[in-house]
């Protein structure tokens, strides 16, 4: 008698999927892969990780993965290898305007203040907290419509990094059936502007405070 005929072997799932490396890092040099998203690629991920960072280590990469945060990325090494043959950029390097790479300032920080409270690990803004964020940056009097679609269209880009995440609307104060915007900050912001960084952010703000009269000029590179 086997165990399988004992029953001591679990049927496979012939539904789950089966991860390689190529099923791995394929979609890794596309986007972050983030735990609460795709639990299965995220325990494979773990298992295979020494495995992933051999391979990716051929391509000039460097795996970044934060268990404690649930997020893995690849990253281009900042000090390649003098001796070894120069390789394209696999993973682009995006300037980001001063006006997006200030909104991401402001989201770390709100970040670290939220971790400092100890309170919930989803850090969840309204438009209108982003919006009160910026404004003490912009001059009295600001039109308000337009600084609306200003933070909107900086949140996007946002989005579109990777940094933030659009959440299902919320029902306004007072009963009122317009349902306002709410958006996720998402963790892996830490990993782009690092503590170090905060350590001079108030300084940073004086030298944004200036550049705020100026023309939109480039930011900080996502990398």
């Amino acid at each position: 008698m086997t165990n399988e005929d004992l029953g001591d072997t679990p049927a496979a799932n012939p539904a789950a999927p089966q991860h390689d490396l190529t099923s791995l890092v394929v979609p890794l040099l596309k986007s972050v892969l983030y735990r609460d998203e795709d639990a299965q690629a995220w325990a494979a991920l773990l298992k295979l990780q020494a495995r992933v960072r051999d391979y990716v280590a051929v391509l000039a990469l460097d795996l970044v993965l934060d268990e404690a945060e649930g997020y893995a990325f690849l990253r281009s090494r900042s000090t390649p290898d003098e001796d070894a043959p120069k390789l394209p950029r696999l993973v682009a390097r995006r300037p980001l305007s001063f006006q997006v790479s200030l909104l991401l300032a402001l989201l770390r920080k709100k970040l670290a203040e939220f971790d400092a409270s100890g309170g919930d690990t989803r850090l969840i803004l309204s438009r209108d907290a982003v919006v009160e964020l910026v404004r003490v940056f912009l001059p009295t009097g600001s039109n308000e419509s337009r600084l609306m679609d200003q933070v909107e269209t900086h949140l996007n880009k946002i989005i579109d990094l990777g940094f933030v995440r659009r959440l299902k609307p919320q029902a306004s104060p007072a009963g009122r059936a317009a349902q306002e915007p709410v958006y996720e900050v998402r963790r892996i912001l830490k990993a782009f502007v690092d503590a170090q960084w905060l350590a001079e952010f108030d300084q940073r703000l004086a030298a944004y405070q200036a550049q705020l009269a100026a023309p939109e000029a480039e930011g900080a590179d996502y990398d």
